[in-house]
């Protein structure tokens, strides 16, 4: 089955014959519609820190040294307008939020007799696991160690302000290897980040000295996470969520504090990983979603690799001049 994701070129207008879909494309605007996209879901799914809402019918997301609009025409039919050329849609947006995987067939895997499972799916679908940059997953998650989801990105965005490269209209890059040692630990210290200064100042130094994490695509998933763990303030927790979200290891299954309650409750301690070999992470994404919507979105409890909450934009305010309060100036 192809995925429900549907785009076209420049200037055109389709629909199907049975009425099911439409889709319109401007020049330098995309639009795309699928029931298995949900930008306000992913937004929440505690996946990424650098997509948040601008009003009630628009998202910005910060990535790939890229600032990209994304504006909601209509959010049930999960349809949306990107504010981005054909060739950078194809070329990097398409991949990155992972348009081409079907993720009707991971819900329709899930037998009937799994009620939590299928309600979870239900209510998690339009998540999709975005295909993320591992130098910027590796450090967000270390930040985001004993963290709420609105501190993470905080923390993040004064990284990024301090550090990174300006992107115009008071947007910054995530800031590089380079960039994070350069600044040293003095600058980390400014950014909120208590204990995990250290830790991120040690990752960026070990990339420079010759550990790439691009290298780690090929490697299998085992010594994926070994290698992972090598980094300090990583763990299993970590190291699987790294996998997950950046190098898109749909079959890892990070266990958090929410997931190790879901497994406890509803599957009397042991989940069957092996019956969604291949896509558990994907699943795993829908439970924690679900069991945090359904618990109120009210904790705010240490643990869980940082995602306790996604409530909040994170970031602080400043006005759109040249540079930042407290931005650190290259020489």
């Amino acid at each position: 089955m192809l995925p429900h994701v549907f785009f076209c070129m420049e200037n055109c207008y389709n629909r199907l014959v049975d009425g099911k879909f439409q889709v319109k494309k401007e020049k330098n605007l995309h639009s795309i519609e699928s029931p298995f996209l949900d930008m306000e879901k992913i937004t929440d799914s505690g996946q990424i820190f650098r997509l948040r809402r601008i009003g009630e019918k628009g998202f910005v997301l910060v990535a790939k040294n890229r600032v990209l609009r994304i504006k909601v025409q209509d959010p049930d039919r999960g349809a949306y307008r990107l504010d981005c050329s054909k060739e950078e849609f194809s070329s990097l947006w398409q991949s990155y939020f992972d348009l081409d995987t079907d993720y009707e067939a991971f819900e329709n895997s899930i037998p009937s007799e799994d009620i939590f499972l299928r309600s979870a799916a239900a209510y998690g679908r339009g998540i999709r696991i975005l295909r993320q940059d591992p130098w910027e997953v590796l450090v967000s998650f270390i930040i985001s160690q004993r963290k709420t989801i609105p501190s993470i990105r905080s923390s993040i965005e004064k990284l990024s302000r301090l550090l990174g490269k300006p992107l115009g209209e008071g947007h910054y890059a995530f800031p590089t290897p380079r960039e994070v040692v350069w600044g040293g630990l003095s600058a980390l210290r400014e950014c909120s980040l208590g204990y995990r200064a250290p830790y991120i100042y040690e990752t960026a130094r070990m990339t420079l000295e010759g550990e790439n994490l691009r290298d780690y695509h090929d490697l299998g998933d085992e010594e994926l996470l070994s290698r992972l763990m090598r980094f300090a303030g990583v763990g299993k927790k970590v190291a699987g969520c790294v996998a997950l979200f950046a190098y898109h290891r749909l079959g890892i299954f990070p266990v958090d504090v929410w997931m190790e309650k879901i497994i406890r409750e509803e599957y009397g301690g042991s989940f069957p990983l092996e019956r969604y070999r291949g896509f558990a992470g994907v699943l795993q994404q829908y439970m924690f979603f679900y069991a945090r919507e359904r618990a109120g979105r009210t904790s705010a409890g240490k643990g869980g690799a940082g995602r306790e909450t996604s409530e909040g934009s994170g970031g602080t305010n400043r006005r759109n001049t040249g540079r930042s309060p407290g931005r650190k100036e290259k020489p």
